[in-house]
């Protein structure tokens, strides 16, 4: 028997992670605070060059406190935004990661209901919107 395929490329087990591939899966263990490497990661890394520019982004902006940065928005509002932008583009792998973080920051059940809610209710506008082809009305002030 062959294991579940997980990608359309085979992953890079964490046993097999040398050089700039196990530095970044460390380091994602370590700012994650897991003691695994999740699936994108591992995937990621059948290119160590992308696997490292895709972790480093996403750290510096997921988590600027592990880069020395005193971020504006808490880790849970950015995690809902994430988990909304997710959903929005129907990524199942994203949307499940993102769901997990948002409960491991005290989302609860309730709450995740209220956030669909509330990316369902905007999709649902922003479609009309579009469609019409609205001219905005509503503007930001400028600072």
């Amino acid at each position: 028997m062959t294991a579940p395929r997980v990608a359309t490329v085979t992953p890079v087990s964490e046993d097999a992670a040398t050089g700039k591939v196990a530095e970044v899966f460390a380091d994602i263990k370590r700012t994650k605070n897991i003691d695994w490497v999740p699936n994108l990661w591992r995937v990621l890394a059948t290119n160590p060059d992308h696997l490292e520019l895709v972790w480093s982004r996403l750290k510096a902006i997921m988590h600027p406190e592990a880069c020395g940065r005193k971020a504006l928005l808490d880790p849970l509002t950015r995690e809902l935004i994430a988990l909304a932008v997710s959903t929005t583009n129907g990524c199942a792998y994203c949307v499940n990661s993102h769901t997990a973080a948002a409960k491991k920051l005290g989302l609860t059940t309730e709450a995740l209901g209220e956030v669909m809610a509330v990316i369902g209710l905007f999709n649902t506008t922003n479609a009309l919107a579009d469609g019409y082809q609205i001219e905005p009305d509503v503007l930001p002030r400028l600072d």
